[in-house]
């Protein structure tokens, strides 16, 4: 099983970025797929979920309308597209993935995660 996330950066306040997260050696139609974000100090917490059976998608309150969550399950690849970036934003991006549903705030539910990517941004 391997995650690979990839498109993290620097960017100033407002910018815009796309995240990554390419998949491989689980069932990737039947998973649920959460970005995860931590800061030094801090615990992990849930950004965003998509189910990739029904692409049904969660947002944590601060992203929404922000943020956007999709998957392409032929390139076995979940995209956060994240847009008007803001300070408060700047972590380290994983994403996470398990069989079944969406558990935004249960980090440890989830079996599989990759390196993670990190966001800055600047004001």
């Amino acid at each position: 099983v391997q995650l690979v996330e990839s498109g993290g950066g620097s960017v100033q306040v407002g910018g815009t970025l796309r995240l990554d997260c390419v998949a491989s050696g689980f069932d990737f139609d039947d998973a649920a797929v959460t970005w995860f974000r931590q800061v030094p100090g801090k615990e992990r917490e849930g950004v965003s979920c998509i189910t990739n059976r029904d692409h049904k998608t969660l947002y944590e309150e601060s992203v929404k309308g922000r943020f956007t969550i999709s998957s392409d399950n032929a390139k076995n690849t979940v995209y956060l597209q994240m847009n008007d970036l803001k300070p408060e934003d700047t972590a380290r991006y994983y994403c996470a993935a398990e069989i079944g549903s969406c558990y935004l705030r249960v980090a440890p539910w989830y079996n599989y995660w990759g390196q993670g990517t990190q966001v800055t941004v600047s004001s």
